[in-house]
């Protein structure tokens, strides 16, 4: 193995390593994952012409990385979620801002819902990143309040935030799949320590032939949680070995002690 050369690959993109063992998302002893149906292992049922919806975390990406890792994963995501939602009220109901649940990093997973419904999409001067009370009731205030929030539970965290993967969109429908990636990347620069898992770029068209593949209905099937997965797990492992000063210390994050001459 020529090590260096296994570090060093800057010219690779995220999916040019498909990792199945969980990659360096291994460094990761607990990971929290904020989402909607898609982060629940959702699976669409027809029967006698009435469709149901039945979140089955079990099959949820978040617990194939646990599995592959080897790390403890916590759904925090149910069907339908939004950003408002989970700030309003979902994340009280579920305790999902106690401190016994703290991870050291957290994927965020969400926009699907919200860009489809009555929410006002905002700006990034929706976010005061001193003060998460002041930031205004739109997508964007309500998801940087997510990531505000949980970096008060735990400050030295990493946080993942994932864009939409292209489907069959046009008109309106892509260009706010696009504005919505555009905003994660402001927002990761404005609030540090996030990244950008960029499915909107990298990932493969959610086009008819990938559906009639991976999909069940409106939803993800089995192989398709799986497949996403993967894709989560060696897009984070491509980030951490092209930062890998920034998580050096990531042993650290959640215990009193830190080492002074390293980046945290």
């Amino acid at each position: 193995m020529n090590l260096q050369e296994y570090i060093t690959m800057k010219n690779d993109g995220p999916f040019d390593n498909i990792v199945t063992n969980g990659g360096y998302c291994g460094i990761f002893r607990k990971i929290a994952c904020v989402g909607d149906s898609l982060s629940s292992g959702e699976f669409e049922s027809l029967m006698n012409g009435e469709k149901g919806y039945h979140d089955y975390m079990d099959y949820s990406w978040g617990q194939y990385i646990a599995r592959d890792a080897g790390c403890t994963v916590y759904n925090f995501s149910r069907g339908g979620m939004t950003a408002r939602e989970y700030c309003e009220s979902f994340a009280d109901s579920k305790d999902f801002w106690n401190i016994d649940y703290r991870a050291q990093a957290y994927i965020i997973a969400l926009g699907v819902n919200d860009m489809y419904g009555d929410i006002e999409f905002g700006t990034i001067d929706d976010i005061d990143p001193n003060d998460y009370r002041n930031n205004k009731k739109t997508f964007v205030g309500y998801y940087g309040c997510i990531i505000q929030r949980y970096k008060e539970i735990q400050p030295k965290a990493k946080f993942f935030l994932m864009t939409m993967p292209v489907g069959n969109e046009t008109g309106k429908a892509k260009e706010r799949f696009q504005a919505h990636a555009e905003m994660l990347y402001k927002i990761a620069e404005l609030l540090g320590n996030c990244y950008v898992i960029d499915l909107n770029k990298y990932a493969p068209q959610y086009d008819d032939e990938f559906k009639s593949k991976f999909y069940l209905g409106g939803h993800l099937n089995a192989m398709g949680y799986r497949l996403t997965a993967l894709m989560i797990e060696s897009y984070i492992d491509w980030i951490i070995r092209n930062n890998m000063e920034d998580f050096k210390q990531i042993g650290f994050v959640g215990t009193p002690y830190y080492n002074e001459n390293e980046k945290w």
